[in-house]
């Protein structure tokens, strides 16, 4: 089987497996502990925060490890601010999260799904203390002006959260640069175990604890640390990126080539390195995938955290797309262990595949 569901979640490499499992056993007591064991323990959290705050271009202290990207998210949005400003294609896990909040304007994103600086402006009002906008989207992979995003925000004194979930796994990330005040970090995009994640919390930013108990990451998460996610995720964010956009304009341009009709979303903007959205005219996305399942290859019609899901998605609505276009999409998100052979056998496999399907539909002429 040949995996190209990335976006949804890596596979755990060989390295972060090996620099994970010691943590089960040679340092297996609670890093709150004083004896060796738990400063062992300690030690390798410590270790693990470094890594990340390298990756992210920041100071450990700044470093809070949480359960995944979704309690990152729903940290940084515990902040009362009285109005925040958010935009129409973000995660179920910031979306509906602000669906709680009574003082939230939508912003909507163009067709390419960028939210420009001006819209931002637009929304912002003087009682705005917060704006959430996500790096890069993680159905078609558009990468948001974070760095002007961002100075739009503090123009009026708001403070500015991203959920990057998708973004350091792919691509380079420095929150300084960036200018953001709060950035969210899921290990199993980046190639470490699901159920462990990051929160970037700049010095200065006080935020609510969502959880209650011990002072654990200086009290603003308490429980346990769970040291062999957070070892894992050091390991991940410590390994060197593979830059995957040449396997996935490869497979964009033969897949255009063999499949008339086909369309790019996000054609023509910043995109992820390794995230191809693709829509197929007269036939339902789902049974495309099924079509390539059965023909080894693992790719996904939205995402994964929505599977099951009977209405399209609403990112691919905020971008223009009528629920019959948003159905008949497929993502294709690529991986360290994509091979080029693999990428000509896949387009082989969708022309095929289309082609069938499309004999069967009632709607393509």
């Amino acid at each position: 089987m040949a995996y190209f569901d990335h976006n949804a979640t890596t596979p755990v490499t060989s390295d972060v497996l090996a620099a994970m499992l010691p943590t089960l056993t040679e340092a297996c007591g609670n890093p709150s502990s004083i004896h060796r064991h738990g400063q062992r323990a300690r030690q390798m959290v410590e270790a693990a925060r470094r890594q990340v705050a390298d990756r992210l271009g920041c100071s450990p202290k700044e470093i809070v490890f949480t359960s995944g990207g979704t309690e990152a998210n729903n940290l940084a949005l515990s902040f009362p601010a009285r109005h925040i400003v958010t935009s129409a294609i973000e995660h179920p896990a910031v979306a509906l999260t602000l669906d709680r909040r009574e003082q939230v304007t939508v912003v909507a994103p163009d067709t390419r799904g960028l939210i420009t600086p001006e819209a931002l402006r637009a929304a912002l009002r003087s009682d705005t203390d917060l704006v959430s906008i996500m790096h890069a989207n993680n159905e078609f992979g558009t990468v948001q002006p974070l760095a002007e995003l961002a100075a739009a925000a503090h123009e009026c004194g708001a403070l500015f959260h991203s959920d990057g979930v998708q973004a350091p796994g792919r691509m380079a990330v420095d929150v300084a640069t960036l200018g953001v005040d709060l950035y969210s970090v899921s290990g199993h995009k980046m190639y470490a175990p699901k159920g462990t994640g990051a929160l970037y919390v700049r010095k200065g930013v006080e935020l609510a604890p969502q959880l209650f108990g011990g002072r654990h990451e200086g009290g603003r998460r308490a429980g346990t640390e769970n040291v062999p996610g957070i070892v894992a995720l050091g390991a991940a964010a410590a390994r060197p990126l593979r830059d995957t956009a040449a396997l996935r304009d490869e497979l964009e341009a033969g897949i255009l080539a063999a499949v008339p009709g086909a369309v790019v979303q996000g054609a023509g903007a910043p995109r992820l390195p390794n995230t191809s959205n693709i829509r197929f005219a007269g036939l339902e996305g789902e049974a495309l995938v099924i079509a390539l399942d059965l023909r080894g290859f693992a790719v996904s019609s939205g995402a994964a955290c929505s599977s099951g899901a009977v209405e399209p998605s609403p990112a691919l609505l905020a971008i223009g797309l009528t629920k019959t276009e948003a159905k008949s999409c497929i993502r294709f998100s690529l991986g360290e262990s994509n091979s080029r052979e693999e990428v000509v056998a896949l387009i082989a496999a969708v022309a095929a595949a289309v082609a069938h399907l499309r004999k069967l539909s009632p709607t393509y002429v």
